[in-house]
């Protein structure tokens, strides 16, 4: 089976494309290579990988390389509130209309796989489950711009989409913007941390548990088609002053001071379940402490270099 990863070579699409070559599939990544990444390099001597360099949003590469697919998973983002509030244009035109344009070229045959963000229940009470039927309520242009297209998807026939929890783990294409991968960085490099809205809840998954979670929908695909999933770790629902103290209690001169002042761009404030996504099958299985574990690991590697997502 043949699968296009557009944005295949960033965060998870390098890890994705590991995978899933690592079950039989043939993989083809589509990417612009922005940030001059270069997370593919140890998947190129792999018979069934290609890698095409070009830009989500044209069509005429898009076209080519929809001919040969058999599921689609559309990964090419502006990631994050902060850096969607920098230049909406671009955020609207990647997130929202280069799916748009693989939802428009592709045979109904074809189904397609969307990462999207839980970060769409908006500020809950941190205390009431989210599930997939809880009112969506995005506050940033990241949140809209991924409801949206979320909702366009599923009116859409062989569509599967998976509201991701904040995703952790090293990765060939580094993220340190990620809450726990920049709270375990700030403990290895730093050995402090400020942290504001302390007892802001969120969930949490690792990247390799999403990898998987894709090759999973893919394989079952029959039976899951037309629902949004919450994707993440039943036993990670935690507050940042939690996770905090989860890192602390690995990296012990890990210095903490909780402040009154800052706010969260996008308000995340919730906790979720994750079910339905149980009932398909499938159960994220690594935990946050073995995370935080191969994050100081890592970092040891990576010292003080920035691998922001800026």
């Amino acid at each position: 089976m043949r699968v296009l990863i557009t944005g295949g070579a960033g965060y998870i699409g390098s890890i994705l494309s590991e995978h899933l070559l690592a079950a039989g599939f043939h993989v083809t990544v589509l990417d612009n290579l922005f940030f001059r990444q270069n997370g593919c390099f140890h998947l190129c001597s792999h018979r069934c990988f290609e890698f095409f360099r070009g830009d989500a949003r044209d069509e005429r590469i898009v076209t080519h390389l929809l001919k040969s697919a058999d599921a689609i998973i559309p990964l090419a983002a502006v990631v994050g509130a902060p850096n969607c509030d920098r230049d909406p244009i671009l955020a609207r035109t990647i997130n929202l209309e280069a799916v748009q344009l693989l939802n428009r070229l592709r045979s109904r045959a074809q189904l397609i796989i969307f990462p999207t963000t839980n970060s769409g229940y908006g500020t809950k009470s941190g205390e009431v489950l989210c599930t997939e039927e809880t009112a969506l309520e995005p506050i940033s242009l990241y949140g809209h711009l991924k409801v949206q297209t979320e909702r366009e998807l599923l009116d859409s026939n062989n569509t599967i989409t998976l509201r991701l929890a904040t995703v952790f783990g090293m990765s060939p294409r580094m993220r340190i913007d990620l809450l726990v991968n920049n709270f375990v960085y700030e403990a290895v490099n730093r050995g402090y941390l400020v942290i504001f809205e302390k007892d802001f809840k969120r969930n949490y998954v690792h990247v390799r548990d999403v990898a998987d979670c894709f090759i999973h929908c893919i394989e079952h695909s029959d039976t899951m088609i037309g629902k949004p999933y919450n994707v993440g770790l039943d036993s990670a629902n935690l507050s940042k002053e939690e996770l905090a103290k989860k890192i602390q209690s690995q990296v012990p001169r890990f210095y903490l001071h909780f402040s009154d002042v800052g706010t969260d761009p996008d308000k995340r404030n919730y906790i979720v379940s994750n079910q339905r996504l149980l009932d398909a099958g499938f159960q994220a299985r690594r935990s946050l402490d073995e995370g935080i574990q191969e994050l100081i690991k890592g970092y040891r590697m990576i010292g003080d270099r920035q691998f922001t997502n800026l």
